[in-house]
């Protein structure tokens, strides 16, 4: 399996990223979501170079241009509700996807406990059957979560190629996705790598709750 990790390479990714990750910075949710968003579509555009494409002729003002659309079918799924940003960024260069859209959550066995099982609860998608799927979320932990959302996407058909995209991955997490998601046919994309995950399977040192940060602290 090919890992992707942008930060090998310095770009403006970088500066997003930082801002992010500031304890000052990411006080101004709207900026939070932004960046996401941001890193979303750079993702997106990197993403594409993968893809196949066709020639199709495209007539002018002043005559006929050839010029190649992707011949992919892809579809756009995300985890909720951290997810939606990201997903945004992504949806605003692939805006011909279909998307899809699962709810996985963590369910702790213990008030104020570290241990806890991820449930799913709701999907919504088309087929993915033989299709593109880009399935993204901006936090790979340990990586459970994306593997739960994709085992019930697979009720949907089975996709022909995977890209697996996340802001921040740990190093456990990439892993994870390796011995769980098909290896000849996926591609894990990440911003950056971080090499711990804590008691509490938060990404060390991470950026915090995604969710919380885009949205307000959950009850």
């Amino acid at each position: 399996m090919e890992v992707i990790n942008l930060a090998d390479t310095p770009s403006l990714a970088n500066r997003f990223m930082l801002e992010m990750r500031s304890v000052d910075i990411q006080k101004d949710p709207l900026r939070f979501r932004t960046n996401i968003e941001r890193l979303g579509q750079i993702m997106a555009y990197e993403i594409s170079k993968r893809l196949s494409y066709r020639e199709v002729n495209v007539t002018t003002p002043l005559g006929v241009a050839r010029c190649l659309e992707t011949s992919d079918r892809v579809v756009l799924a995300t985890i909720l509700r951290a997810g939606l940003p990201f997903h945004h960024g992504f949806l605003s260069y692939f805006d011909k996807a279909e998307n899809a859209f699962v709810s996985a959550y963590r369910r702790y066995r213990e008030k104020g406990g570290d241990t806890f099982d991820v449930v799913v609860e709701y999907m919504a998608s088309p087929s993915i059957e033989g299709k593109t799927l880009i399935l993204v979320d901006p936090m790979l932990a340990t990586g459970s979560s994306m593997e739960l959302a994709y085992r019930a996407l697979l009720e949907k058909g089975t996709p022909d190629r995977i890209h697996v995209a996340s802001v921040i991955a740990s190093r456990q997490s990439v892993e994870y996705v390796k011995n769980h998601f098909p290896e000849e046919k996926t591609t894990l994309w990440c911003v950056d790598i971080d090499d711990e995950v804590n008691s509490h399977s938060y990404i060390v040192p991470g950026l915090g709750d995604a969710g919380d940060l885009a949205y307000g602290t959950k009850d």
